[in-house]
């Protein structure tokens, strides 16, 4: 089964290359795009619902194999903001890093994404 994709392919990639030129310029559409684009990627690449990941406000996946949870908080989550986690995708940090700082928070046992990030290099 394949994640549906509401980004456009091109237009995630062009999202992406913009904020990785400059963060901090990146105004909040472009944001939004590259963090959807990605999300999307991680949930094609890590097939499964067993793990929800979040990056309020602009998304959310279920992502990795295993039990799928289907009723009230998912016992496995990770939830982090815009700037980390497109750090993630793009290898700009790694996994042990963000989460040993304290801007990825990860609950449950499947929740270590290591083995997937970074998506783009």
């Amino acid at each position: 089964m394949s994640t549906r994709r509401r980004v456009d392919p091109a237009d995630g990639s062009l999202a992406l290359a913009r904020w990785r030129r400059d963060p901090d310029a990146a105004d909040r559409r472009t944001t939004a795009t590259a963090v959807r684009y990605c999300l999307e990627e991680l949930g094609s690449r890590a097939e499964g619902n067993s793990v929800e990941v979040r990056v309020p406000p602009f998304g959310v996946t279920q992502c990795v194999a295993g039990p799928r949870h289907t009723r009230g908080t998912p016992p496995n989550v990770v939830e982090t903001d815009a700037a980390t986690w497109l750090a993630l995708a793009t290898g700009a940090e790694t996994w042990a890093d963000a989460v040993a700082r304290g801007t990825v928070a990860a609950s449950g046992t499947r929740t270590d994404l290591s083995a997937w990030l970074p998506l783009f290099h």
